[in-house]
């Protein structure tokens, strides 16, 4: 494979991430605004959101078989033609089922890309490349989570209809789109001309770290985007801060978050991930609880800054180490631990609606911090009763 090549197909890992980063931090900035817009309450709208990460999770739980049937390269063609369908849909959907279908729609797509591209990095990249690249993959995801809750706060304060945020998101699927076409992509072994029988059936034992890494990165994901969507409502309700300062408060964490992965992709390189995961998965925890409990409304800028910037590293050193658990990583290996990552995504508004409606905000962002402590244990289980399952020198 030519360096240029190499490169296109890297920054479409990298734009797969910046997409779904976008769809779904965006959340909890314009939650308000389409509950106003179809007059229900602001608990049920978070339905909607729930059909996005649904879609999500259906399309990476799916694409682990799909990745093996149909080639890369002509399922990323195919999603910037749903594209165009979910943003029209959710445009002219003036009634709550089109707005719904489209956003599973709009989901299905982020996660299909998601999955090609994170895949496509696990492909290009081995041993301590893989983490670093990793992570700064994943740097997208809150680079986008920076940009667009500014965006989003710009034009919702100058009154722009809310779905204009979905047609500036659809653009980055442009880029991919422009990528694709000029790129020659990987042949997975099951519509290889080359690929053999043997091969196809040979097992893969994953073995008990995978399963803990991947209930990590379910918990994980969950208490994530369960406590940076309900923060603007949060600030909103306690502190009485307006859209804009809302919507700044998600860019810091985003900005922050960013920020560590760049800082972390060189760091990790030096260090035993299983060593590190634990620093920072008790660090997080702290930090959250912090946010919690304090009551200047000043401080929480500098607790969301923290927070971003100490866990930025966590969930992408889960998918790392889940891939070291085996000699040779397989897409189906990722996928797993993606598709496990994005059901917290899709349970994201299941769990803390229903805990907003009946104890308040304040109950749901608890919820996450204890979500986040759950994530602290497991990964401690992983290092006290899995240490000699990793496969790459990487931790050694």
């Amino acid at each position: 494979m030519n360096k240029n090549n190499k490169l296109r197909l890297t920054w479409i890992g990298f734009f797969s991430y910046a997409l779904t980063g976008a769809i779904v931090v965006v959340t909890g900035v314009v939650l308000r605004k389409i509950a106003e817009y179809f007059q229900v309450p602001i608990s049920s709208i978070s339905n909607i959101f729930t059909c996005l990460n649904s879609g999500i999770l259906a399309a990476i739980f799916l694409n682990v078989w799909l990745m093996e049937i149909i080639p890369l390269k002509r399922q990323l063609i195919f999603g910037f033609l749903l594209m165009v369908m979910a943003v029209l849909g959710i445009v002219i959907g003036h009634n709550l089922t089109l707005l719904s279908l489209s956003m599973f729609l709009l989901g299905g797509v982020s996660g299909i890309t998601m999955s090609i591209g994170t895949y496509l990095i696990t492909y290009l990249y081995t041993g301590r490349q893989r983490g670093s690249c990793l992570l700064f993959t994943d740097s997208f995801f809150s680079m986008a989570g920076s940009l667009f809750p500014i965006l989003t706060g710009m034009l919702l304060t100058r009154h722009v209809p809310w779905y204009w945020v979905y047609i500036c998101i659809s653009l980055l699927y442009v880029v991919i789109f422009i990528l694709t076409l000029l790129s020659d992509f990987p042949l997975l072994q099951s519509y290889s001309p080359n690929s053999t029988k043997k091969t196809l059936t040979q097992p893969e034992s994953w073995g008990a770290g995978v399963v803990l890494l991947a209930l990590a990165a379910l918990c994980y994901i969950l208490g994530q985007l369960g406590f940076i969507s309900w923060i603007p409502e949060y600030a909103s309700s306690r502190f009485h801060m307006n859209i804009q300062q809302t919507s700044g408060l998600v860019s810091n964490f985003w900005t922050a978050y960013m920020i560590g992965m760049w800082f972390f992709s060189g760091l990790l390189r030096f260090f035993n991930l299983q060593h590190i995961i634990i620093v920072l998965t008790a660090t997080s925890s702290i930090i959250m609880y912090l946010f919690i409990q304090t009551c200047d409304p000043t401080l929480l800028s500098w607790y969301l800054l923290m927070l971003g910037f100490v866990s930025s590293a966590i969930y992408t050193t889960i998918i790392t180490l889940g891939s070291q658990q085996v000699q040779v990583t397989s897409p189906k290996l990722v996928s797993f631990i993606l598709t496990c990552g994005t059901i917290g995504t899709m349970l994201t508004f299941i769990v803390t609606a229903p805990i907003v409606a009946k104890y308040g905000v304040s109950a749901a962002l608890k919820t996450c911090n204890l979500l986040y402590l759950t994530v602290f244990f497991l990964c401690l289980l992983v290092v006290c009763f899995n240490r000699n399952c990793i496969h790459n020198d990487i931790i050694k």
